[in-house]
């Protein structure tokens, strides 16, 4: 592919034909794809059936709810392909645009072949670890009466682990697989309309969208109804459908496993190859974005789809698990408390909640319509989107209303479906909230970006003041909103009349739960709209590559302006859902070592010094991967920006088009640096917590106090997440800021591109790069995966 694109024509803009040479090269499908696209259509056809059959029949042997679960969700598969028809459909404009793409997509799908092949070899050998330490461990008092014992638990972990892991591949896989195909549709579309391209991306995203959150959902189904019929759930000696939950905790941590190294190498590629663009290209050479003279600029637009499309489906994909089995288990455990003859509803709650997010936000995503007006629109592209916003927001109101009235509603206390549906409105309010907060500080519409650019003005050194004082400021207001969503939803769940054997009320914990889901009965319009960035970004790339009129480029630029801010607001989104979702892992965390222990585990003492270091190993765990994630960015983009010099001074006919970069030089640079440098912080994340508490737990054995490492975890957990929602909200805002910062400079405001004050503001986004693409939505990862790995490795802490 590379070989072809050195021998490729380099005559002036005007002077040269628009072509480029022939860059496809044999796509790449998976191995799963290609057997099943060998089959005869009939036997396909047949295959499906008795495939769903058994599915359906395993989810009415379990609950009517299952079923009604599965019939969404297959609902949504078949309004995903329609999507991607009717994305594909569309035509990828003149020869040069379709070119480029092709490159885009080899370099893309080459990356994710390869960084997945890496991950699975050491997601299985995790998964070796995981066995040997439950075929070491005890079983907990309602195993043992159930007749589960260590070999099952330990396969039943290990299983659900490995499909964990798999499907968040698979959401990486789809979400990349979309967006290199859907990036020249918008180009092409963009030719013609603003509204179209806006309406071909964003349909784009939602095909992803949908199939993520279908994916965590009718995973967790699965297994759930599979260990229902296999363990003989709810029979005579069997074991309770309260407990069968706390089974599934091994899919939540194998999809953040996979999540923490997609967005880890997926981030440093992606930000390496934009960083040393950038500088040199923009800043040494005065070139303009996206310049097909740049030796970086292919990798720069791969990592658009590797780091940002690819990455966050596996982000998403590993909230919206983590979230489902939390709410799971605390829903079970609430159920088991109160004595509720039927428990199911409360368990089954989180899976409904998002089959309904499935459907309301496919209206949403298909409330967005074509009117293919002349020019870059009547409509800001940002007001069009938070419309189909606001209709998913009602919608989730009202569906969300009747679920709790359908699951939730218990004679016990016949008001506590109302009280548990306003949890969940307190949910959806945070989120909108949420999503406001993010746009305020990253959206050049508003003073903080405005002021950014203009502390651009009077140097480089000002406009760094003045985006991480912006960062820092923008961690206030979503801590405060975080608090009162906590708090709110916490006594509205006390308040609900649940009472336990004792008299004592129990719907606490269970309301923050309710509120989690509210958050993110969303997230598949949010996701649409965070893939729907990188899409507009990878459009405008190609209009640029490919030479079209100026007008173009205008309609591509503010879609690209808006799809940054999107891009904040979800990772905004993110963090949100992940301090709720962190505080209810938490919660399962103490109430699985509870069950381990045969003693109550309700509080854990930061007066206990030991207790207190683990709280400071875990904010340093959080600063000390923050810091490798940035500087596997610095060092790789080093290695790009002297490649990129080398070749401007080797070759000087690059700059008047009388040479060709060599483009496959840098993709090679970065996606071996990244693939190299993911390891250390993930090794770290993975490492940190066992070996914290198994090494309390050997210090607590010779003091005397059994639960030492138990409790020392507990600490790590909670300062960890306490200082990453904080680092996340810093690093993501504030690098969303410098970006947008420069978007606004560059619309011709404080004189423009290629002003001094245009060079500082680039100066500003090449440092917030690795903020908010890399070490910022890692954090969130993180935070979220050290709470499975501890549901996961509790057992050795004791």
């Amino acid at each position: 592919m590379m070989d072809d694109i050195e021998n490729g024509s380099m005559g002036h803009y005007q002077d040269r034909s628009r072509s480029f040479p022939d860059m496809r090269t044999k796509p790449y499908t998976p191995l799963v794809f290609k057997i099943i696209m060998g089959l005869n259509t009939r036997v396909l056809f047949i295959l499906m059936l008795l495939a769903f059959g058994v599915i359906f029949y395993i989810g009415a042997s379990t609950s009517q709810i299952i079923v009604f679960v599965f019939s969404v969700c297959i609902f949504s598969f078949l309004l995903s392909i329609y999507l991607t028809k009717w994305v594909l459909a569309k035509d990828e404009g003149p020869p040069e645009m379709a070119q480029i793409s092709y490159a885009i997509r080899d370099g893309a799908e080459g990356f994710f072949r390869t960084q997945y092949g890496t991950i699975s070899k050491m997601a299985v050998l995790l998964a070796l670890v995981i066995l040997s330490i439950y075929l070491l461990r005890d079983t907990t008092p309602q195993q043992e009466a159930a007749g589960v014992g260590r070999v099952s638990s330990a396969f039943i972990t290990v299983i659900s682990f490995l499909l964990g892991a798999l499907c968040s591949g698979i959401a990486g896989y789809v979400g990349m697989w979309v967006s290199v195909r859907a990036n020249v549709r918008v180009s092409s579309a963009a030719r013609r309309s603003a509204r179209e391209a806006l309406q071909v991306a964003v349909r784009a995203g939602g095909f992803s969208a949908l199939i993520v959150v279908g994916m965590a959902v009718t995973g967790i189904a699965i297994l759930y109804a599979a260990f229902y019929v296999w363990l003989g759930v709810d029979s005579l000696g069997a074991m309770k459908v309260t407990d069968l939950p706390l089974l599934l905790v091994g899919y939540g941590f194998g999809a953040s496993f996979v999540a923490l190294f997609a967005q880890l190498g997926g981030g440093i590629y992606t930000k390496a190859a934009d960083v040393g663009a950038d500088l040199v290209g923009k800043v040494e050479q005065g070139i303009p974005e996206d310049d097909p003279r740049n030796p970086a600029v292919i990798a720069d637009l791969v990592g658009d789809n590797v780091g940002d499309c690819a990455a966050r489906g596996a982000d998403l994909f590993e909230s919206i698990a983590a979230e489902i089995i939390s709410a799971m288990i605390l829903g079970g455990t609430m159920a088991e408390r109160c004595k509720i003859e039927n428990p199911s509803g409360f368990i089954l709650f989180p899976l409904v909640v998002h089959s309904f997010d499935l459907v309301i936000s496919s209206v949403g995503i298909f409330s967005i319509r074509s009117t293919r007006e002349a020019g870059i629109g009547i409509e800001d592209p940002m007001k069009i989107l938070q419309k189909g916003y606001s209709i998913t927001i009602i919608l989730a109101v009202l569906t969300f209303g009747v679920s709790t009235r359908w699951l939730l509603y218990t004679e016990q206390a016949p008001s506590a479906w109302l009280n548990f549906a306003l949890c969940g409105l307190v949910g959806i309010i945070t989120a909108y909230v949420f999503v406001w907060i993010t746009q305020y500080y990253t959206d050049y519409k508003h003073e903080p970006v405005r002021t950014l650019a203009l502390a651009s003005s009077t140097g480089h050194g000002t406009n760094i003041i003045a985006g991480v004082s912006l960062g820092l400021e923008s961690t206030a207001l979503p801590v405060v909103v975080i608090s009162i969503a906590i708090i709110s939803a916490f006594w509205l769940g006390q308040s609900s009349g649940l009472l336990d054997e004792a008299g004592n009320p129990t719907g606490g914990l269970f309301g923050t739960a309710v509120a989690t889901m509210g958050m993110l009965s969303t997230a598949a319009y949010v996701l649409t709209m965070d893939m729907f960035g990188p899409i507009a970004d990878n459009a405008g790339g190609i209009v640029e590559m490919s030479q079209q009129p100026e007008s173009v480029r205008e309609i591509t630029d503010v879609l690209d302006a808006v799809g940054n801010t999107t891009k904040a607001t979800t990772k905004g989104f993110a963090i949100g859902s992940a301090a709720l979702a962190s505080f209810l892992l938490f919660s399962a965390y103490m109430d699985e070592v509870a069950t381990f222990a045969r003693v109550p585990f309700k509080e854990v003492d930061i007066a206990v010094p030991e207790v207190f270091i683990g709280g400071l190993l875990g904010s340093m765990l959080i600063f000390l991967f923050s810091a490798w994630a940035c500087s596997a960015v610095g060092r790789t983009a080093q290695e790009v920006v002297n490649e990129v010099r080398r070749q401007f001074i080797e070759r000087p006919g690059i700059m008047d088009y009388q040479e060709k970069p060599d483009y496959g030089r840098c993709v090679a640079i970065v996606a071996s640096a990244s693939l190299r440098e993911m390891i250390k912080p993930g090794a770290l994340a993975i490492i940190s917590p066992i070996v914290i508490g198994f090494v309390f737990r050997i210090l607590g054995h010779y003091v005397g106090h059994p639960l030492l490492g138990a409790k020392v975890v507990a600490a790590m957990l909670m300062f960890a997440t306490v200082s990453g929602i904080l680092m996340a909200l810093f690093l993501n805002t504030a690098g969303g800021a410098w970006d947008n910062a420069k978007k606004y400079i560059e619309t011709g405001a404080l004189g423009g591109k290629g002003s001094d004050c245009h060079k500082a503001a680039v100066t500003g986004d090449t440092v917030g790069d690795p903020f908010k693409d890399t070490a910022g939505p890692s954090i969130h990862v993180l935070i979220k995966m050290l709470a499975t790995i501890t549901l996961v490795m509790a057992p050795i802490f004791l």
